[in-house]
């Protein structure tokens, strides 16, 4: 039990983002022994700042500052849903095709495919190409995967040329009034619900927003192993500065 306590601490000091924390706190050190006070401090800070940002405690505030309005409707109503594309991976084999959904796109498909089959009711898939060169459209590629997962064809209506949340929402509401649906329930992350709520706001059309899943950890107490440095907890950061600079640009300058 030792041995694996002490693989599970050193482990994420050896892998990025730790080594990397651990060569600027270290250099960091030296740089204050040798009297270069103000550079040696300059890059602590910097190197404590991102092991803070890569520690549970610190992921779970910012992402639940996100999340914490949202809840999962127990009796969701509604006439379509709106699936919100979030990446891709492109180029690489999958059972039915060449590329595969990101990791959060997969998880807004599980659940709008779960949704689906409650309901019963058509979804509008959308995402573009996010760069020019791209192979193929997010919306595309999430499409083949609701039909591998029982969801009709001709129950998916695929918008491929929005590049961005705002461009997700004037363009899906726009289907949304040319087919006639006026009670959209909208899946995306949870943490992006305000944000796309937001762009739907400005594009005219009300929804009802549906958490496709829940990043920040609720009711678990830290322990030493929360504070170890990890990839995907400076992820999940990431994801919440992200989207608190869009919430503050959307505000300013409108979606």
């Amino acid at each position: 039990m030792a041995m694996f306590a002490l693989k599970k601490t050193i482990t994420p000091f050896i892998l990025p983002p730790g080594i990397f924390i651990l060569a600027i706190v270290l250099v960091s050190l030296v740089m204050v022994y040798r009297k270069r006070w103000k550079l040696g401090l300059a890059n602590l800070i910097l190197g404590l700042m991102l092991w803070a940002f890569s520690t549970v405690p610190l992921a779970n505030f910012l992402i639940q500052g996100l999340e914490s309005d949202y809840s999962i409707p127990a009796n969701p109503s509604g006439d379509v849903i709106i699936l919100l594309g979030g990446g891709m991976i492109e180029g690489v084999p999958d059972l039915t095709g060449t590329s595969t959904p990101s990791p959060s796109t997969m998880g807004r498909i599980v659940t709008a495919v779960r949704l689906y089959r409650r309901l019963g009711l058509p979804i509008i898939v959308t995402g573009g190409r996010l760069y020019d060169d791209a192979d193929s459209a997010v919306a595309t590629i999430a499409k083949r995967f609701l039909m591998d997962l029982g969801v009709p064809e001709k129950l998916i209506t695929v918008e491929d040329r929005a590049r961005d949340t705002a461009q997700n929402a004037r363009l899906t509401a726009a289907i949304c009034r040319q087919q006639g649906f006026s009670k959209p329930i909208l899946v995306t992350a949870a943490y992006h619900l305000t944000r796309a709520r937001m762009a739907f706001d400005s594009a005219g059309m009300q929804v009802t927003p549906f958490p496709a899943y829940f990043l920040g950890s609720r009711n678990i107490p830290n322990t030493w192993r929360h504070l170890l440095p990890r990839a995907g907890t400076l992820n999940t950061s990431a994801d919440a500065l992200h989207e608190y600079f869009g919430i503050l640009y959307y505000r300013l300058a409108g979606p």
